[in-house]
Parts: structure tokens; C-alpha cells; sequence
């Protein structure tokens, strides 16, 4: 345990500059006094850090000293290594930049936890996108790639699913988003943040003009909300249905011990649900809303007289 703390505490001396022994303490969640007595440990060890006294003083290593020493456990090393998307690096320009990257990594491993990155890229693969339909042609991301980067504000010619089907529209780019295979761009424009396929961009402008994030923005919890807001705008309506034990299980609904179970499930549209059930074929009976029933049972009395004679 304590050396785990050690080499956390030289990380971090290596990573931020100088620190206070108050500072060392809030980050190792331990006590100003063990802070002094690892202080000492690592010198006794021959690390070249000295402390200054006064209200700007702190614990500081020695002017470009870095160690190899990475820290890392072997679950911390595995995971670094399943992080990498060499699908997505490669459709920012990073591809190069990645292997190198991992190859200096495990170069600075210790040679257990080289064996261990080793074994998860033989025996681990991730794939983003989905089954079925061709991957999306994005041939502007480096272009909002590079504007991200620079913070630097763009026009977008955007094609889009109502009319007027193409729009143009100046934005600030805040960040990009891979979901499942596509990239979302999420940037700042006339209306406030906005959220654009980067697949639907039909051409881009790259401006002179820079711009500040506001502070508070955060891009994870900016992309969480949209995605709660979507799921709320996606169910509007429900559903009552009877379900087999397979129709529970292929709906992810608590089947009953045995025979059929009653449930309330969310439905996107009549539309949508009415191609949802139907696929469910006979493992589903619709109860509710009386509209959907009806739209199901003249699709089935269309199927059996096509196929019934």
C-alpha cells in the first residue's frame, strides 16, 4: 500500500510542479505528517526532489528530472491499451500517433505489465461500429477535427432531414462524440448548442476566428444530458402487451414463472412500434392503445390472405 502511495506521490510532484505537503495530502486522501514521512522515504531512495519553505513553497523535483516509472497496475495497463480505438484515431489523422504512442507506453512498462498489454491485443478487439449498413463517409472530420483542436470557428453547409434540407450555419466547435460507429460534431451556433452527424456536413469553412468555451462546460455530462433528453423526446407513448416467455426475453421484460406476461413498454410512434411487434411475431399480442391493435390486425389479415391460399 505504501509504496503504491510513493509512486503516486512522485507522479504527481512529476506531473503538477511543485506541491504543497497540504496539496499531497488532499490528493492521497492521508495525513499532512505521512506526506512528511514519504517526503523522506523517496529522498532516502535517491530521488532528487527538496522542498521550499514559506507561504510559496512546496515539494518539488529537482529541474528536468522524470522518471520511467509509470505507476500503473496491471488492470490500469489493460485498460489503457483497451481505450484505444485504432478505428477512430485513424479517421482523425492519429493513427500513426497511436501506435507510436502505444509502443512508448509499453516501452516505459515494467515487463510483467508488458506481458499483460501484450495479451489484450491478441485476445481483445473493439469494433464501434454496428452489424449492418456501410460505414459513414466523413470526409470533413479531420477539417472539424482540426477546428476543434484550434477552437477555432467554422461555417458548416449541413444537410439535414427537413426542409430546407441544407442549411449553412456559423458554429464553434466544441467537441466531437463517436457513438456506435458515427460521429456527432457538438458545437455552439445561433440557437444555442446544437448536436451535428459529421457524416451529414456537405461542406466546411474554416474561419479566422477563435472563441472561448464557457467555463462549466463539460462535454461528457453536456453529451449525457442530450441523450436523456433524446430517450425522453424518442418514448412518447406506451404500449400494453402480452408476451411469451421468448417475447419477454427478446423485450428484456421480468417474464412470469410460466404462460404469458402482461407489460406497459415505451413506444417511439405508432409507426415505429407497429414494425417493432411485428417482428416479435407470434410471441407478442398488442392490448393497447386500441390503434396500434388495430394497425397490427389488418397487417396480419393482409399476410394470411397473401400467403394463406
Amino acid at each position: 500500500m505504501r509504496a503504491s502511495r510513493l509512486v503516486a506521490l512522485l507522479l504527481l510532484l512529476q506531473n503538477r510542479g511543485r506541491l504543497t505537503a497540504e496539496q499531497l495530502a488532499a490528493e492521497l486522501e492521508v495525513s499532512v505528517r505521512t506526506v512528511y514521512r514519504d517526503v523522506q522515504a523517496l529522498a532516502a531512495a535517491g530521488v532528487p526532489l527538496y522542498g521550499d519553505a514559506g507561504h510559496a513553497g512546496g515539494y518539488r523535483l529537482v529541474d528536468g528530472y522524470r522518471t520511467r516509472l509509470t505507476g500503473l497496475t496491471a488492470a490500469e495497463a489493460q485498460a489503457a491499451f483497451l481505450a484505444a480505438l485504432p478505428g477512430a484515431a485513424a479517421q482523425l489523422g492519429l493513427g500513426e500517433a497511436l501506435a507510436a504512442a502505444q509502443l512508448k507506453l509499453r516501452a516505459a512498462l515494467p515487463a510483467e505489465l508488458r506481458e499483460h498489454a501484450g495479451r489484450i491485443q491478441e485476445r481483445f478487439l473493439l469494433d464501434a461500429p454496428g452489424w449492418y449498413g456501410a460505414a459513414d463517409e466523413t470526409p470533413h472530420l479531420a477539417a472539424v477535427a482540426a477546428a476543434v483542436w484550434g477552437r477555432r470557428a467554422v461555417v458548416l453547409r449541413y444537410r439535414r432531414w427537413r426542409a430546407p434540407e441544407e442549411i449553412e450555419r456559423r458554429v464553434e466547435p466544441y467537441g466531437l462524440v463517436l457513438k456506435a460507429g458515427r460521429w456527432y460534431l457538438v458545437a455552439a451556433g445561433p440557437a444555442g448548442m446544437r448536436t451535428y452527424r459529421v457524416d451529414q456536413v456537405v461542406e466546411l469553412r474554416a474561419l479566422d476566428e477563435g472563441f472561448a468555451v464557457p467555463d462549466g462546460f463539460g462535454l461528457g455530462a453536456y453529451w449525457a444530458d442530450y441523450l436523456a433528453d433524446f430517450r425522453a423526446r424518442l418514448h412518447t407513448g406506451e404500449a400494453l402487451l402480452r408476451l411469451t416467455p421468448e417475447g419477454a426475453r427478446r423485450l428484456g421484460v421480468a417474464a412470469a414463472a410460466d404462460g404469458w406476461t402482461e407489460a406497459r413498454v415505451p413506444i417511439e410512434s405508432l409507426d415505429h412500434a407497429h414494425g417493432e411487434f411485428l417482428r416479435l411475431g407470434a410471441d407478442v399480442e398488442v392490448l393497447e392503445p386500441a390503434e396500434l391493435r388495430a394497425r397490427i390486425a389488418a397487417t396480419v389479415r393482409t399476410l394470411a390472405a397473401r400467403y394463406g391460399g
